[in-house]
């Protein structure tokens, strides 16, 4: 059942085999016939539908288009306005922006132009230093690519750059803030930064007016050779590259030291808290400007100690507002000295690194840039401009400020009281206020004052001496003036008689000074006598008292004080007392000393004790242990003043606290004079304010400054003389005139040795006059043995002297010399044996040139004559006679002979001896010591003489008389003849 089962189902399903698959073909068939009829059918149909969808979305498209279109155009339109706004907005501001940046540039080359032309002599033909400070120098250039500088630049032409792709800017040091720069190499590049250094130098002295540039250079491997050239400058002004190039360790430490001490003295003394920068202090301080200091280093820090670069990075800090500036090249090669700060050095300048061939600005770098530093000038260029500098520079470093800026108004004058203090202005201190010498108050006494030559030191005098004489009346202040100096500086108060001056000295001897100061001494011991009477202490109390006489405050002024001291001797030790005395006591009294020299150094001096006692320091250039003897041991600020009249006016004993620097204004001599004239105008007539006693070392003495012989000459009537005088010339001390006085007593003659023919006439005639106007006509009887060749001016002035005497005068000669000396010695004879009667009568002898005169010469002291006769023997005899017996009987010999050999031979030892009375001039220490028991005859001058009075035993120092103008010799003679009552004065009577 199953087999069968199975075989049915075998059978049917064989039968489905082969007849599926025709029903499924004919099934598909049917199928597929239908769907394509149906595919057709529908593609038919969205075919229509496509088209007519298609046609809709066209006329859509075409309507949106349109209206896009629209759109589009309109938005375009205001897209193309906008952007052509903001083309022009950009241009605008492209513009804007660019033309100060463009201006900037083109100024900045056209300045260039002007300030740094090139190094080319046809630019430089009349160059001139300017008169003001330009602040800026060029040292480079910065070479610029604009391309790369930017990276992109704009491709518009509406966006074009002013400048061309490649162009040049100028860099510069600027001051004050800007003006150190620092070269750093390693092993190349050296040599162009020397060069870079020495344009620099060159162009610094074309931005700074002359004289206001200080180099300090220091080139320690090259020896100086660096900077060779500059040395050129040295010929003309040394402080411009302060004296040379520095090359040693120790010298160029201490050039460094003194510039720091520099930086503090302008900011302890000059900036303070007034001013921020030396530039704003210069501005105000007009001509008083502090000039500017570069220190320029090669191969740095080759021979630099630790010191030395401690101080450098002080100056690269603080130099800036001090105006101090550095110009560097460091060697890296060079070791730095240990715990040296290379980052000090560099925050305070522009710092330039090399890079193989060219250098670049540290941190400032840029690509697209190249700096290229400036070559100097050829070396012969280099030469002449250096040349013509230093010519400019001449003088430039003098400082002139006016006189006019201290001395009074003209309704000012003679204003001043100086009870409570002597105060007067003498120059400028800071920017723009005035120094003043103040002298009374506290322990503000006596000055000193200390300066080299040149130093303005006899300026500084001129101005206090001048501006007090206008600002103080003769009554409120008075001088007593020593100059020892060999020069005229005191003379111009002589001259216009100043009425506040009671004593000028000039060129003075130590002898005179020393009277001087036994003057003040006087006074001082005046005043105290007077003080002590009326119970008063000093001058306020003085005049509170009541006071009768005029007090005026005393200023002892001595230039050159040292010449007191300059011998061991008693003049120096009396000057010692009498100044301690003085600078001790005088506070009380008024009586102030103020005492200048060179140096305060010496083996001999003033004691330091005393000159402690001077409170008042006056320093003005000087070296540094003056500078040190002025102030105290620790104030050695003086040595660094650098330029005449610059000073330091210390009231503070010293001390480094009471420093105040200042400048001495200037005082031309035509303004002195102007001015001393203003005061002899308003003193009045001489016969007020008479004036001084002068004292002129370096000239003979006037016989018309004789006072005592003035009077007599123009008296009304004749003054009997009690004892006669022959005024012989001005004395060195603060007396009346050096006179020989002739009593009738043995050995009163005179004696004058010395080969001074001119001084010898002079004495004689001014003797001859002196006598004359003595004694009435008839008790005097003149004779006169002169030896002068025939026409010689000699022998016509002894004629001119003998005719303007109206009394009994002889002017004989050789041949008439027995005639004379035999009548002599006849009188004396007869008045020896009681037949006076010529008694009353004075004779005077005048024998010039005693050696001349052969007959007067003896063989030995107890023969006379050489064996030649009678007549020589009794010529020579009668002379002795004469000079051995008549002084007693009213008869002198007044004799001149040339040499002490001359005196032996013609009067010997025991004749010589009746010459008590004598005149040396200069002459050997061993015929002064034989004629006067001194040798001080050896050290005299030309205008000096000595008058010894061997009885009275007193040597006396003088300036013998010069010979007097004709006009004084016929005006004496007119006095003399009115006196004796005749029109003209009687012919001289005939041997």
């Amino acid at each position: 059942m199953v087999a069968e089962n199975w075989e049915a189902t075998l059978k049917e399903a064989e039968d489905l085999r082969e007849s599926w698959p025709r029903h499924l073909e004919e099934k598909f068939t049917r199928a597929s016939a239908t769907n394509d009829a149906q595919l057709q059918q529908r593609l038919e149909r969205r075919q229509r539908e496509h088209e007519a969808e298609a046609r809709g979305r066209r006329e859509r498209m075409e309507a949106r288009r349109q209206a896009l279109q629209s759109a589009c155009d309109g938005r375009l339109a205001a897209l193309s306005a906008a952007h052509e706004a903001s083309w022009q907005r950009l241009t605008d501001e492209w513009h804007r922006r660019l033309q100060p940046l463009t201006e900037a540039l083109q100024a900045a080359q056209k300045a260039e132009e002007a300030l740094f032309p090139p190094w080319k002599r046809e630019l430089w033909e009349n160059w001139r230093p300017p008169t003001e400070f330009l602040n800026v120098v060029r040292f480079a250039r910065l070479e610029t690519d604009l391309k790369r500088l930017c990276e992109a630049v704009p491709v518009s032409p509406r966006l074009a750059f002013p400048l061309s792709g490649s162009f040049g800017l100028p860099l510069a040091l600027s001051y004050p803030d800007h003006g150190s720069i620092l070269f750093e190499t390693t092993k190349m590049g050296g040599d162009d930064v020397v060069g870079a250094l020495n344009n620099i130098i060159l162009r610094l002295f074309t931005i700074f007016p002359a004289g206001k540039l200080s180099l300090t250079i220091i080139d320690p491997v090259k020896l100086g050779q660096n900077f060779a050239g500059v040395m050129h400058l040295a010929d003309y002004e040394e402080n411009l590259i302060n004296g040379r190039i520095w090359t040693q360790t120790q010298q160029i430490e201490q050039h460094l030291t003194d510039l720091n001490e520099h930086m503090e003295k302008v900011i302890q003394m000059y900036l303070r808290n007034e001013y921020e920068t030396i530039a704003e202090y210069n501005a105000q301080a007009g001509n008083l400007a502090e000039k500017y200091h570069f220190v320029v280093v090669a191969d740095f820090p080759a021979n630099f100690s630790d010191a030395a670069a401690r101080s450098l990075l002080r100056i690269a800090a603080s130099g800036a507002r001090c105006g101090i500036y550095t110009l560097i090249h460091w060697d890296h090669r060079h070791t730095p000295p240990q715990d040296f700060v290379p980052a000090e050095l560099r925050k305070s300048s522009l710092c330039l690194t090399c890079h193989g061939d060219h250098y670049r600005l540290v941190n400032q770098y840029r690509p697209g840039t190249r700096l290229v530093l400036d070559a100097p000038p050829d070396p012969e260029f280099a030469t002449e401009f250096l040349h013509r500098v230093g010519k400019c520079s001449v003088g430039s470093t003098r400082v002139e400020v006016p006189f006019a800026q201290v001395a009074p108004a003209e309704t000012e004058r003679w204003t001043v009281e100086t009870s409570e203090e002597l105060r007067v202005p003498i120059g400028r201190t800071g920017a723009a206020k005035l120094q003043y010498l103040a002298i009374g108050k506290g322990t503000r006494q006596h000055a000193l004052v200390a300066g080299k030559t040149g130093s303005g030191k006899s300026t500084l005098f001129h101005v206090i001496i001048t501006n007090l004489a206008l600002w103080c009346r003769p009554e409120q202040v008075e001088f007593y003036l020593v100059d020892f100096k060999k020069g005229v500086e005191f003379k111009c108060y002589a001259t216009w008689r100043l009425p506040h001056a009671r004593v000028v000295a000039i060129e003075s001897d130590r002898e005179f000074g020393l009277s001087v100061l036994q003057r003040v001494d006087d006074e001082l011991k005046r005043r105290g006598d007077l003080f002590r009477k009326l119970g008063v202490q000093d001058i306020p109390g003085y005049l509170r008292a009541g006071g009768a006489e005029p007090m005026p405050r005393c200023l002892l002024l001595i230039d050159e004080f040292q010449e007191f001291f300059v011998e061991d001797d008693q003049i120096s030790q009396t000057a010692a007392v009498l100044l301690d005395r003085i600078v001790r006591q005088g506070r009380a009294f008024g009586i102030h000393a103020m005492l200048g020299s060179q140096t305060l150094g010496g083996a001999y001096t003033l004691a330091r004790t005393t000159m402690g006692q001077m409170v008042i320091r006056i320093a003005l250039q000087c070296n540094e242990a003056d500078a040190y003897l002025i102030m105290d041991e620790n104030n050695a600020a003086p040595r660094l003043l650098s330029r005449p009249g610059e000073g330091i006016y210390n009231d503070s004993a010293g001390t480094i606290e009471g420093n105040s620097p200042f400048q001495t204004v200037w005082l031309p001599d035509d303004e002195r004079d102007a001015a001393l004239e203003q005061v002899r105008t308003i003193a009045g007539p001489i016969s007020k304010y008479p004036g001084p006693i002068v004292f002129e070392g370096n000239a003979p003495a006037d016989v018309r400054e004789n006072h005592l012989l003035r009077a007599l000459l123009e008296a009304g009537s004749w003054t009997p003389a009690t004892l006669p005088r022959a005024w012989l010339g001005a004395p060195n001390s603060i007396k009346g005139p050096t006179e020989a006085a002739f009593r009738r007593q043995s050995g009163n003659n005179l004696l004058m040795v010395g080969q001074r023919e001119e001084a010898v006439l002079a004495i004689v005639s001014v003797a001859l006059i002196s006598l004359a106007a003595q004694y009435r006509p008839g008790q005097l009887r003149l004779i006169v043995l002169e030896s002068f060749a025939p026409g010689s001016t000699e022998k016509a002035w002894i004629e001119r002297v003998v005719r303007a005497i109206p009394h009994e005068t002889l002017l004989a000669r050789t041949h008439e010399l027995d005639g004379v000396l035999a009548k002599l010695a006849g009188e004396l004879k007869e008045r020896l044996e009681g037949e006076p009667a010529t008694a009353d009568r004075t004779t005077f002898l005048f024998i010039i040139g005693l050696q001349n005169f052969k007959k007067l010469r003896q063989d030995d002291d107890f023969s006379f004559g050489l064996g030649g006769g009678d007549e020589a023997g009794n010529a020579a005899a009668n002379l002795s006679k004469v000079a051995s017996e008549g002084a007693s009987l009213g008869y002198h010999v007044v004799a001149s002979v040339d040499t002490y050999n001359n005196v032996n031979r013609f009067l010997g030892r025991k004749a010589l001896t009746e010459f008590e009375m004598r005149v040396l001039f200069q002459m050997s220490a061993n015929d002064s010591a034989s004629l006067c028991d001194n040798p001080k005859a050896s050290g005299l001058g030309l205008h000096r003489a000595l008058f010894y009075n061997e009885q009275e035993g007193y040597l006396e120092t003088f300036r013998p008389y010069a010979l007097p103008a004709a006009e004084w010799v016929e005006e004496a003679g007119r006095n003399l003849a009115r006196l004796a009552g005749s029109a003209t004065p009687p012919t001289p009577a005939a041997p």
